[in-house]
Parts: C-alpha cells; structure tokens; sequence
C-alpha cells in the first residue's frame, strides 16, 4: 500500500511541475494548484491512519496525532485563497499584457504589449 500511495503522489507532484513548466497562465495555475493537493496529501500519509486511536494520551495504547489533520485543513484553506489571488494575477496580466503568455509575450513575436498611440511609456512625457 505504502509503494501505491508513494507512487500516486509521485505522480501528481510530476504533472504539477509539467504543468508548472508551462508557457500559459491558466496551466501553471493547475500545476501550483495540484502541487498543493500533493503536498496535502503526504502530509496526510505521514501522519498515519488510526482506528480507534485516542487524540490525546490517555494511558496504554495507541494514540492518533492529530496535527497532521490540523495542517492539511489550513493548508487547504490557505491554499484556496492563494489559487484565487493567482488566477487574479494571471487575469490582471492578460488585461495588461494583452497575452496570456508568462513572459507577457508570444513566442514568435518580435516584442510583446504594444500600448496604445498616444499613451507614456518608460517615464517619456505625452
């Protein structure tokens, strides 16, 4: 079971840097995306299950560690507003770059943005 959980995140967290890699916004959104779920759940697989385990030591027997719960469940929350706040940047950058592109440019173009005619650039005054 251990070669299975292992080999499942392995491959997770090898499609979220794939994705990362990515010359696209919206892909490297579901590369950061999928590296937290990875993440989440190896903090969860080394915080082992327990059935019939207390949470707190209570004299013999074995005893659940409920830390690991505690971080996933932040991590989860943390994790979801931060994936809001990356699709807000790769919004805002397509606005202004005028590509969805990382580099605010497309391969194959010679130069990226070009603003408008008669707007300031590079502290020139109009």
């Amino acid at each position: 079971m251990e070669f299975l959980l292992a080999t499942g995140i392995g491959f997770v967290t090898a499609s979220a840097i794939y994705l990362m890699l990515r010359g696209r916004s919206f892909p490297v959104v579901l590369g950061l995306s999928l590296f937290g779920y990875a993440v989440n759940v190896f903090i969860f697989v080394m915080g082992r299950l327990w059935t019939n385990a207390q949470p707190i030591l209570v004299g013999e027997g074995p005893v659940a560690d409920p830390l690991p719960q505690a971080l996933v469940l932040t991590a989860i929350v943390i994790g979801f507003a931060t994936t809001g706040f990356v699709i807000e940047l790769a919004l805002r950058n397509r606005h202004e770059s005028g590509s969805d592109h990382v580099d605010g440019h497309e391969p194959g173009h010679a130069t990226g943005y070009q603003p408008a005619a008669g707007s300031a650039r590079n502290g020139e005054r109009s």
